[in-house]
């Protein structure tokens, strides 16, 4: 059987005073749309690491990727370093060339099932739970960059 693209739709319910988000699945049989999709996470993963890049070190990003390097670089084990960069001490730049893409999702409080609206950027080998979140506008831009934990 071939695999089917899943799209994640999320319903509220009131419950009493209580609010519950329910998941429901439905599943996908379109090719075309997962590649449109894939198509779409492949650019805003590009754009996103452009702006990281764009923004790192400026005053705007202080509590974004520029935080997140200054972090890393005086908590990580030195190995770590070594193992990803060649070096026990890398220059700032050099952490921006290992990040990978931990998750993409979407903003479920609008209903948005697509989940493109902010992408996760980690380090490496699960070295840290801090991300450098990308948050994307509805028109595709980048409107936010930030560290999470």
């Amino acid at each position: 059987m071939q695999a089917t693209a899943r799209r994640l739709s999320v319903v509220s319910a009131t419950c009493g005073a209580r609010r519950r988000l329910i998941r429901v699945v439905r599943p996908t049989n379109t090719s075309t749309e997962m590649s449109s999709n894939q198509n779409e996470i492949d650019a805003r993963t590009a754009k996103a690491v452009a702006a990281i890049r764009s923004a790192f070190g400026t005053a705007e990003d202080e509590d974004g990727a520029t935080l997140f390097v200054s972090h890393h670089l005086e908590e990580v084990e030195a190995s770590f370093w070594e193992k990803h960069c060649g070096t026990a001490s890398p220059d700032p730049v050099s952490v921006l060339d290992i990040l990978v893409l931990r998750s993409h999702w979407g903003d479920d409080d609008e209903g948005d099932d697509e989940g493109i609206d902010t992408f996760d950027f980690t380090l490496p080998d699960e070295a840290t739970n801090y991300v450098i979140s990308v948050r994307f506008d509805e028109a595709g831009e980048v409107e936010g960059i930030t560290m999470e934990s």
